[in-house]
């Protein structure tokens, strides 16, 4: 376990492979390529922000306290049942997620508005290579599948894999990707129900074959989990080495991001939930960054919700 005294608790470190880097508590990554998209924050229930594409067909849900942390899911029309549906749980890196809304912002931007549709509603393809390519061509291989019907693919350090279920129902979850050792707050894992157009199963899986580091604070790094990565100190200068994915904000601009963030809703909230709100970013953050004005423009940064699991991480102590 992480001990609080350490001083070098919060230190920020590069951890590779990314898919073993577990969550830094915030949906920054994830929420920043549809950052233009309107925001739903939701104080009641269990999907705290929801982001959503201006016609409704597209949502994104960030569900800070549960287990499956993402939920995204598109639909023909605002008000038609989901088509299919994307789930990813609290440890899966929000950078392997913005994989999937990169992709999806870019369908979204490409649609056209005459035929009502968009590549985020084409049909699966039917070969299951297709979907988990990206891992293929970067050496990852077939493995014995653990059962009947599935084909599984492993990455070579053996810490990630596919799982494609070629025996779904349509609402099934056909294609699973994974990454750490089996267990609560060791294993990653991002599922697709059998709808799901396949080139943005590939988008996902493309930034898993990526073995660039990502930037998280030390103590955000499991101690079992130590052993199968590697850490490197960051410095000022240091470069995100051959990261496919654009640098994410550091947790220490998340801080930053969080307190003015919390600082502007509280401007418009009901006195006593603004006590608690700024109270909760203030008390993060302390010693960090001062609160800007609530005049002052936030559209420069994603804002995480101030409400997530990462925040368990801070008590493995």
């Amino acid at each position: 376990m992480h001990d609080p005294d350490d001083p070098d608790r919060y230190q920020e470190v590069l951890v590779s492979p990314m898919y073993l880097a577990d969550s830094n508590g915030t949906g920054a990554a994830g929420f920043a390529p549809v950052a233009h998209w309107p925001r739903h924050y939701l104080d009641e229930g269990p999907c705290q922000l929801l982001v959503a594409s201006p016609d409704q067909r597209i949502r994104i849900g960030w569900f800070g306290d549960d287990f499956e942390l993402w939920q995204i899911s598109a639909a023909t029309e605002a008000a038609s049942a989901t088509r299919w549906t994307a789930t990813f749980n609290d440890v899966t890196p929000a950078e392997i997620v913005a994989g999937l809304t990169t992709a999806r912002a870019r369908d979204y931007a490409e649609a056209d508005p005459s035929d009502g549709h968009g590549r985020f509603l084409a049909d699966p393809s039917v070969y299951w290579a297709d979907a988990v390519q990206p891992l293929l061509d970067a050496g990852w291989t077939r493995s014995i599948p653990s059962k009947p019907l599935t084909v599984e693919v492993i990455a070579p350090d053996g810490q990630a894999g596919a799982v494609i279920d070629t025996a779904s129902s349509w609402d099934d979850e056909t294609v699973t990707l994974w990454a750490g050792p089996p267990g609560w707050g060791t294993r990653a894992e991002a599922a697709f129900t059998a709808p799901t157009p396949t080139h943005l199963i590939a988008a996902t899986a493309a930034v898993m074959a990526n073995s660039g580091p990502v930037v998280r604070e030390r103590h955000q790094v499991a101690r079992e989990m130590e052993h199968l990565v590697t850490l490197t100190p960051v410095a000022p200068d240091t470069p995100v080495a051959d990261a496919q994915v654009p640098r994410t904000p550091t947790p220490l601009d998340v801080r930053r991001t969080a307190v003015s963030q919390a600082v502007h809703r509280a401007a418009r909230a009901p006195r006593s939930a603004a006590d608690l709100r700024v109270m909760a970013a203030q008390s993060r953050s302390a010693g960090i960054a001062q609160p800007r004005p609530a005049s002052s423009s936030l559209a420069a940064a994603p804002a995480p919700p101030l409400r997530s699991p990462g925040f368990r991480h801070t008590s493995r102590a």
